[in-house]
């Protein structure tokens, strides 16, 4: 589904613990402690794919549909990620995934993502955000990315499969439908 977005938080200085937004993403996303920091924008993903944002720029561009946003917070503190996290998750919608690059944490939410996993004991890198991002929200990745995706992170290891399954089904719902609309007149009713 093209609708669905992602949003990157860029918080390489502040700790991923304590306030109201954070403890809300922890409580039903998955922390990945063993995260290594580095460039996540590292061309896994076209340039002009990535939309750049302050905090306060999100709800317009959810509204706008806009699928890979950025927020990089430079060297905020927990604090200001917290601020920060309020107002985004206040902007996204439940077909948003939010991923928080924090100072050796990983931080999932939202679409996509297994609210009851908790912790995530795998190790985790910059390289691979953008690609489990991009299994959630369906945007396309470049010949560069070499991430991984997060299965453990996530509801479930076989999305685009289920999505696969679901759209056939649909499909041959539709097909009967439509089948049973082509026939005469006089073969839809048995009074003879």
């Amino acid at each position: 589904m093209a609708d669905k977005k992602a949003i990157v938080v860029l918080a390489p200085a502040a700790e991923i613990a304590g306030g109201d937004a954070i403890g809300k993403l922890l409580k039903k996303g998955a922390l990945l402690p063993n995260y290594s920091g580095g460039t996540v924008c590292d061309g896994s993903v076209a340039d002009g794919d990535i939309v750049a944002l302050s905090p306060e720029a999100v709800a317009e561009a959810v509204e706008k549909g806009t699928p890979l946003m950025v927020v990089d917070l430079g060297n905020a503190d927990s604090a200001a990620l917290n601020a920060a996290l309020a107002t985004i998750m206040d902007a996204a919608d439940r077909r948003t995934i939010i991923a928080v690059a924090g100072k050796g944490a990983l931080a999932l939410y939202g679409a996509g993502v297994d609210p009851k996993v908790g912790k995530v004991e795998r190790a985790a890198f910059a390289k691979d955000v953008l690609a489990t991002l991009a299994t959630v929200g369906e945007f396309p990745l470049t010949t560069q990315c070499t991430g991984a995706v997060l299965y453990q992170a996530l509801k479930t290891p076989n999305v685009k499969l289920e999505e696969l399954v679901k759209l056939k089904e649909a499909l041959s719902r539709m097909e009967g439908a439509l089948s049973r609309d082509n026939r005469e007149p006089w073969d839809k009713h048995d009074c003879a």
